[in-house]
Formats: structure tokens, C-alpha cells, sequence
């Protein structure tokens, strides 16, 4: 695939031409600028570019401190740190007074898969899913991270956007793109597959792989969840498949197994992710999917061995 990008580099990209748009638009880092992307965005609008240096929870403080006088933050960190060591802050400062913060996390994931267990992000979605108010963005490609970076500033609430450091290029045709509304981007009747992000371009390629007739959503918004695309997916098939670079508590499998609990329908739901490990460190990415049996060969004979 040519011209490979990651979400990060959408993130950073969009959020710059939006802030040259809006003065009221500020970013916010905790000493990551060039790991979020946000280093142009520092050099061009300086007036508009906080540095709070290791200082996450300050970071956050500072964020809703912000909101509260018409300005729209993006504080951004690495995942595993915000909201990792940010919870606190995040559920008392920004979502208990629902004010318009916009967390930005980095990595999600095995993304940072040099740094090992200690830099893998591997909980968040389940930590942001339980706050109220909050809702949850993870874009599966560089275009719709910009799509997300717009909505996200539009957006009056505190806002969860799970970025990734893969490389992977644009593979999602965003026409019928709305928040909240799951994307289908492959149709079969054998198996619903739910996935998102990054991962959703391995999930992909697995089906492609292995042979079977798969209808494929991309649940890019985790939180308000499309409970309806979930709810019909039983009128495809009755076996339901979620696959997420997460623990398999907590996250998008486990939303998904409380809406199908309370359909009263016959179904099969099988969990593909992270099962209760921590990560650990590896010299590229692949290696790390392969050890956690979230390679797209792995994934390819999960698919089949489900549907047969």
C-alpha cells in the first residue's frame, strides 16, 4: 500500500489546519509534541500550544481549567498515561462537570511496541467506557482521524480519541461516515465481525484469507455504541465475532456481549483480544500480534475454525 500513514499522523495533520481556523482551539502536551504529532501545531500556533511537560494530571487540570473559560482542549499523552495515570482527573475535573475536554491518547494498543508492558495501552477503552459523559473515538485509518479531530471539537462533551502509531494507509471509505453509526465495510452471511482501528485492516486481510463469507463493521465509536447494527447483525448470522487489540474485559467485546445479552436471541459470540497478559516489548509490531494470536494468520484460522 502506498503513502502509508497512521491515525497519529492524521491526528496531527488535522489538528493543525483546524486550529489555524479556530483560536479558540488549543493543544495541550505532556512532553510527547512529537510523538502525537502535535510538533507543528506548537511551532505555527504557539499562542495556542500549552507544553505541561510529565505532568499528566496537571495536564488535565489544566485542560478543564481551560474549557471552562470557551476554549476547546486537546490534551495529549500517550494512552497508557492518559488516561493510564489522568483517570482521577478526567472522571472528577472534566466528565463530572461534562465539560468539552478532549483527551487524546497515543499508542493504543501494542503501538508503542519498543517500550513494552509499561508503554502498551491495553485497558484504556475499558477505563473511559464506565465514565459518564464520556464518549469514545477510535479512527481506523489517517482519514478518518481527521474526520474525528472535527467532530471531536464540535462536540460539547468530554471526548476519548485512541490513536495508533501503525502504519497502515487509508482503507475506509468514509461517505456514510456519522458518529455513532457502525460502518460496514465488508458483507457475508456466515459472521458478523466487529472490530476497530488499526486492527480492523488486519481483521480485513485474516477474512480475505480465510475464505469465509464475513459481513465486517468498523465500530469507530465505542461509546454511544450502535447498539441497533449490533442488534441486526443477529438477522445475518447468529454468530457474532468482536477482534480488538485490548483485554478481552472491559472493552469493545464486552459492550458488545451486553447488548446481545439482553436481545433474548440465539447467538454465538466469540472474543478475540488480549487475554488478561500484559504486553511485552518486541522489535516491530507483527512479532507482538503473532505472540497474542492476533497475527491476520492466526486471526484467518479463528474466523474459519468459528464458522465450521
Amino acid at each position: 500500500m502506498n503513502n502509508l500513514q497512521s491515525t497519529r499522523d492524521g491526528f496531527g495533520k488535522a489538528i493543525l489546519s483546524l486550529g489555524k481556523k479556530h483560536k479558540n482551539l488549543y493543544v495541550l502536551s505532556a512532553d510527547l509534541r512529537d510523538s502525537l504529532r502535535v510538533g507543528d501545531f506548537a511551532k505555527e500556533l504557539p499562542n495556542q500550544f500549552v507544553e505541561c511537560g510529565v505532568a499528566e494530571q496537571n495536564m488535565v487540570g489544566m485542560a478543564a481549567g481551560l474549557s471552562m473559560n470557551g476554549i476547546v482542549p486537546f490534551a495529549t499523552s500517550f494512552a497508557v498515561f492518559s488516561p493510564g495515570r489522568t483517570w482521577g482527573q478526567i472522571k472528577i475535573s472534566v466528565c463530572l462537570s461534562n465539560l468539552p475536554v478532549k483527551i487524546v491518547g497515543g499508542y493504543g494498543g501494542f503501538g508503542n511496541y519498543k517500550d513494552g508492558a509499561s508503554h502498551h495501552a491495553l485497558e484504556d477503552i475499558a477505563l473511559m467506557r464506565v465514565l459518564p459523559n464520556m464518549k469514545i473515538f477510535i479512527p481506523a485509518d489517517f482519514s478518518q482521524a481527521a474526520i474525528f479531530v472535527d467532530e471531536a471539537f464540535k462536540d460539547k462533551h468530554p471526548n476519548y480519541i485512541r490513536l495508533s502509531g501503525e502504519k497502515i494507509g487509508n482503507f475506509i471509505n468514509n461517505k456514510d461516515f456519522k458518529v455513532g453509526k457502525a460502518q460496514v465495510v465488508r458483507k457475508g452471511g456466515e459472521v458478523t465481525i466487529i472490530s476497530y482501528g488499526p486492527m480492523l485492516f488486519h481483521v480485513l486481510n485474516a477474512v480475505k484469507k480465510s475464505g469465509v463469507k464475513a459481513t465486517v463493521l468498523n465500530m469507530h465509536t465505542i461509546k454511544p455504541l450502535d447498539k441497533d447494527s449490533i442488534k441486526e447483525s443477529l438477522d445475518i448470522s447468529s454468530k457474532v465475532m468482536v477482534i480488538e487489540d485490548h483485554q478481552i474485559y472491559g472493552g469493545l467485546a464486552s459492550a458488545v456481549a451486553e447488548v446481545l445479552s439482553k436481545t433474548g436471541r440465539k447467538h454465538k459470540l466469540k472474543i478475540v483480544g488480549v487475554k488478561n497478559k500484559f504486553g511485552r516489548s518486541a522489535r516491530k509490531i507483527e512479532d507482538l500480534y503473532k505472540y497474542f494470536k492476533l497475527d491476520e494468520e492466526t486471526l484467518s484460522q479463528k474466523i474459519k475454525d468459528f464458522v465450521d
